[in-house]
């Protein structure tokens, strides 16, 4: 049984985060800092709460069924405090964290799925095609895609795990394999895979031309700056005056000024989004005239697959009705962090400020909701409806473009 001295200070430090949550107080140059603290009801009530949790902790180490190990509670509770945040908010133990440093970037192997967490536990963004995670054959016959659940790695449920530990964990070297249970959307039962990591090489940016070459199908994959190079280029050789589709759907870009850049392509003048925290100086990204390219027709696919730097185009160019946004909701990335050391090892992974789109709108809380809403495949499986074998999202934006003039 830990020592009451050793219990009282975790006790302190877990109601002093619970009192910085409640009161939504800032973190400012890696400290805790007493910014924006009102005086009053709202005070008196972050108290009473404290003497609540007191009591809670209290009961749970007098009168559990067994004696707790309290060091493990309040661990359980401080993961639990910051995810309930967000899903980039994270708290790393001591060892966790020296893990989490340790650990050697770049080079790492992987499945090739993008992961984030949704309901507490790790959540496939999307898939990479041709990856690991891609060719893996379930036992209904389908594959792992978009939305469906990582419930476990190697045995260890994700609902206990930090994401940043999770993303750490699915990465390895070549050929090692990892075991995951993964839980469909359409599956009540969890399913158990054996995944082998391979260095997974991003898709190359696919090029087509529609409607006699008056229209440019784009489809990047992943916005990265040498990729929005790429997409710049092509519709410099196309002629400012053909029009353009952009298929996003499951992309992903973590380089979120990249999504503004590309956006930036088809937006002259206008703020392209803004950048906000509680102590985050506030930033607000305006088109440059210099990076415009073409003020031809242009349309953007998206589905929930679509994550971080291209949820900010298709943001930009909704809102500035520069263009129509045609799918389903996107997954909702688009915030920054900071690392807080803490003094016994530990760290706080803390989104410290979220982008907004041109309409006000956070994309971390909101994501992108189409100005034309087309129904995914998965969508109608899951209502018992036999997709057809046309893509309904590509005909509907083709026929958007094809009714706008040059």
């Amino acid at each position: 049984m830990v020592s009451v001295s050793r219990f009282v200070q975790r006790l302190v430090f877990v109601l002093s985060l619970a009192i910085f949550a409640s009161l939504g107080l800032g973190f400012a140059l890696g400290e805790f800092g007493w910014f924006g603290v009102h005086a009053g009801n709202e005070q008196d009530g972050a108290y009473n709460q404290m003497r609540v949790y007191a009591e809670v902790l209290q009961k749970v180490q007098s009168d559990y069924v067994t004696d707790p190990n309290i060091s493990d509670v309040t661990t359980g509770a401080l993961h639990g405090l910051l995810e309930s945040l967000d899903a980039d908010s994270s708290y790393l133990t001591a060892d966790e964290y020296k893990l989490y440093k340790d650990h050697p970037t770049g080079g790492d192997a992987q499945e090739g799925i993008t992961i984030s967490k949704r309901f507490g536990y790790a959540t496939i963004v999307n898939v990479v095609p041709g990856s690991p995670a891609d060719k893996e054959k379930l036992l209904d016959g389908g594959h792992i895609t978009d939305g469906d659940v990582i419930e476990s790695i190697g045995g260890k449920s994700t609902h206990d795990i930090p994401l940043a530990m999770i993303r750490m964990m699915l990465e390895g070297k070549p050929g090692s394999t990892v075991d995951v249970t993964v839980i469909r959307q359409s599956k009540p039962d969890p399913e158990k895979v054996e995944l082998t990591r391979a260095v997974v090489e991003p898709p190359a940016l696919d090029e087509q031309q529609y409607e006699n070459s008056t229209i440019l199908y784009l489809k990047p994959g992943v916005l990265t700056a040498a990729r929005v190079d790429e997409i710049a280029a092509k519709i410099k050789q196309a002629g400012t005056g053909r029009k353009v589709l952009l298929d996003l759907r499951d992309c992903t870009g973590n380089d979120l000024d990249q999504g503004l850049r590309l956006a930036n392509f088809f937006i002259k003048q206008g703020t392209l989004a803004t950048l906000q925290g509680q102590t985050y100086p506030t930033k607000t990204f305006t088109a440059d005239p210099a990076t415009f390219i073409t003020d031809a027709p242009v349309a953007l696919i998206v589905n929930r697959g679509t994550y971080g730097a291209p949820e900010l185009t298709a943001a930009a160019i909704e809102d500035l009705k520069r263009g129509d946004v045609v799918g389903e909701r996107t997954f909702g990335e688009g915030s920054v962090q900071r690392t807080i050391d803490l003094p016994d090892g530990a760290a706080l992974f803390l989104t410290v400020a979220k982008y907004q789109g041109p309409d006000g709108k956070k994309i971390q809380d909101d994501a992108v909701t189409p100005n034309v809403a087309v129904a995914s495949p998965q969508d109608e499986i899951d209502e018992g409806i036999t997709p057809s074998n046309t893509d309904e999202m590509l005909d509907k934006a083709l026929n958007l473009l094809k009714a706008k003039g040059a």
